[in-house]
């Protein structure tokens, strides 16, 4: 009999993108996405800075950023995330467009966490390719 390791995560709270700009990504996140910027104080005081949405949050550093617990090797443009939309793909779709937010790939099928999704892909300003998605089943 084999023994499964019983999940111990339950879901993501935050991911830290190296960027080259803290203020052009924060610009372009609140632009493109409606995310929120938040700036507080890390564990040892140094500046940190974030894009808020739905219960989760980015974190953004850049060279300067100092903090113990950091990438090893932290580069810009490696980021490969998908987030899911509070609003239909297509609003969001029209939202880019209006924004002149180039999309380099869809609306297309792929397959998330909790099943099929529809998805739209473009890129940051340092190149990260951020997914889009809807569940059109929920």
């Amino acid at each position: 009999m084999t023994m499964t390791t019983p999940a111990l995560i339950d879901r993501v709270d935050h991911l830290v993108l190296t960027v080259t700009d803290i203020e052009a990504s924060t610009r372009f996140y609140e632009r493109a996405l409606g995310m929120r910027r938040e700036f507080f104080r890390g564990p040892e005081g140094q500046p940190r800075h974030a894009l808020l949405f739905g219960s989760q949050k980015i974190n953004l550093q850049d060279r300067a950023t100092e903090t113990p617990t950091k990438a090893r090797v932290p580069t810009f443009g490696s980021g490969d995330f998908c987030l899911i939309a509070a609003v239909p793909l297509d609003d969001v779709i029209a939202h880019l467009q209006r924004e002149q937010i180039a999309i380099e790939a869809g609306p297309v099928a792929r397959r998330g966490a909790l099943g099929a999704l529809r998805s739209v892909y473009f890129r940051d300003p340092d190149g990260n390719l951020v997914e889009v998605s809807e569940y059109p089943d929920a």
